[in-house]
């Protein structure tokens, strides 16, 4: 693994933690990015507010918390694809979110339009 990949990953990590302190007022308690191939994955511990670990404890509650994070995903999706495209100099393609109201993280999984593990290998986006 390169220097250059493992501080992109940490450089992508601290943007979405900044990102979602300004948009929901509270960010993740760990963030961690993975560059695998042409995929940008981000894992977020830790996301859940004291008022939604209340209602995850019963199945409705569940149900409305990952409603309501997946209506927030889709408003914000434009903004997390562009801290992504901005980052790696690469177009992302799709995206995918889901939550995990056991554990309390989220995943992020950004496909981009090339192999950036192996430009970053290659030293092409330095």
């Amino acid at each position: 693994m390169t220097i250059y990949k493992k501080k992109l990953e940490a450089e992508i990590s601290e943007a979405f933690i900044k990102q979602q302190r300004d948009l929901i007022g509270r960010g993740p308690q760990e963030t961690k990015t993975y560059i695998v191939h042409d995929m940008v994955i981000v894992r977020f511990k830790g996301v859940l507010t004291v008022e939604e670990k209340h209602l995850v404890e019963h199945e409705t509650g569940k149900r409305v918390v990952k409603q309501m994070r997946q209506v927030l995903r889709e408003i914000y999706s434009k903004t997390f694809e562009e801290i992504v495209e901005k980052y790696t100099k690469c177009q992302v393609l799709s995206s995918h979110s889901d939550i995990s109201t056991k554990m309390g993280e989220r995943i992020e999984v950004f496909v981009v339009n090339r192999d950036l593990e192996k430009c970053l290998e290659k030293g092409e986006l330095k």
